[in-house]
C-alpha cells in the first residue's frame, strides 16, 4: 500500500471516531424533561430536595397588617388577623409551619395560601411576585399530594389543604413541610420573603413578609453548601435525578481530535521516514 493511501485511510478513520464522540458528548448534555411519563409534573431541574439540616430553634413569623391589599375583600377596613409561625423540626428535618388565622372572609373561600419569592414592599402585594418555586416546577398542574416533592416549594396550601374558615371565621392548622429551610442561602428559604393569601381566582387579599422572631440562624448536622437564595441546588447530589449542570458537550471531543491528531501526525512521519 502506498504511503498516501495509508495517510487518507487513518485520516477517515481519525474522522469517524471523532464524529461518534461528539454525537455521544451532545447526547449527554441534553436537557431531562419536567413531565415524567408514569408520573406527576414535576420540575425542570428535578424534584424538590428533603431538607435536613435546619437550624434548631430558629423561628421565622409572618404577621399579617391592619388593613387588607384588596380592599373590597374588607369593606370596613380590616384585614385578616393571625400570623403563619415556622420552625424547624426536632431533627432539623423540614419545617414546621404553624397557621392561626381569624377574621376570615365570610365568602369567597376556600382560600388558597402561598410563599412567594420576594417581600410586600410598602405592604404591596404585588411586589412579592410568583410562588417560591427554585425546582422551576410552574403552577400550570396542580399540586399531586401524592407526590408533595413534585410541587412547587411555596404551594403550601396546595400540599396542606387551602383555608376553609369555621363557623367563626377562624383556621388553624400545623404540618412539617419537608422542602423548606430555614438555612439562608438556599433556594427553598423563605425567611426574606412573605406569603400570599389569595381568592381562588388568584386575587391578593392580604400578604405579609417574614421576619426573624427567634433563635440563632446556625446550620445543624452535616449540610450541603448553599446556593444563591431563589437559585435550585446545581449539583446532582442537591437534587438526584436531576441534570441542573449540563457538561460541556464538545469537551470530550477536542481530548479526542488532540490525540487522533497526534496519532496522524506520528504514523505520517513514520511512513516518510
Amino acid at each position: 500500500m502506498r504511503v498516501t493511501d495509508s495517510i487518507s485511510l487513518l485520516i477517515a478513520v481519525a474522522g469517524t471516531q471523532v464524529f461518534a464522540q461528539t454525537s455521544t458528548s451532545t447526547e449527554a448534555a441534553a436537557p431531562t424533561t419536567s413531565v415524567t411519563p408514569e408520573g406527576p409534573e414535576t420540575g425542570k431541574l428535578g424534584n424538590a430536595t428533603i431538607v435536613t439540616n435546619n437550624p434548631i430553634g430558629v423561628v421565622y413569623k409572618a404577621t399579617f397588617p391592619e388593613k387588607a391589599w384588596f380592599a373590597p375583600a374588607y369593606p370596613e377596613g380590616d384585614n385578616v388577623k393571625g400570623d403563619i409561625s415556622a420552625v424547624a423540626a426536632p431533627d432539623g428535618k423540614g419545617v414546621v409551619f404553624t397557621v392561626k388565622l381569624s377574621n376570615l372572609p365570610k365568602e369567597g373561600g376556600p382560600f388558597p395560601y402561598h410563599l412567594h419569592v420576594l417581600p410586600a414592599t410598602g405592604g404591596n402585594c404585588t411586589t412579592t411576585l410568583a410562588h417560591l418555586d427554585p425546582f422551576e416546577r410552574g403552577e400550570a398542574t396542580p399540586c399531586n399530594k401524592a407526590a408533595l416533592e413534585t410541587c412547587q416549594t411555596g404551594d403550601l396550601s396546595g400540599k396542606y389543604g387551602v383555608v376553609i374558615p369555621d363557623a367563626e371565621g377562624k383556621f388553624e392548622a400545623t404540618y412539617t413541610d419537608l422542602y423548606s429551610s430555614t438555612i439562608e442561602g438556599l433556594g427553598s428559604f423563605f425567611g426574606n420573603r412573605s406569603v400570599v393569601f389569595h381568592y381562588p381566582n388568584k386575587t391578593r387579599i392580604t400578604c405579609a413578609d417574614f421576619a426573624l422572631a427567634g433563635g440563632a440562624v446556625l446550620p445543624t448536622g452535616n449540610s450541603s453548601l448553599p446556593v444563591p437564595t431563589g437559585v435550585a441546588p446545581s449539583s446532582s447530589a442537591d437534587a438526584p435525578g436531576a441534570t441542573t449542570t449540563a457538561p460541556i458537550a464538545g469537551a470530550a471531543a477536542i481530548g479526542v481530535k488532540t490525540g487522533l491528531m497526534g496519532a496522524i501526525f506520528g504514523a505520517v512521519a513514520f511512513a516518510l521516514f
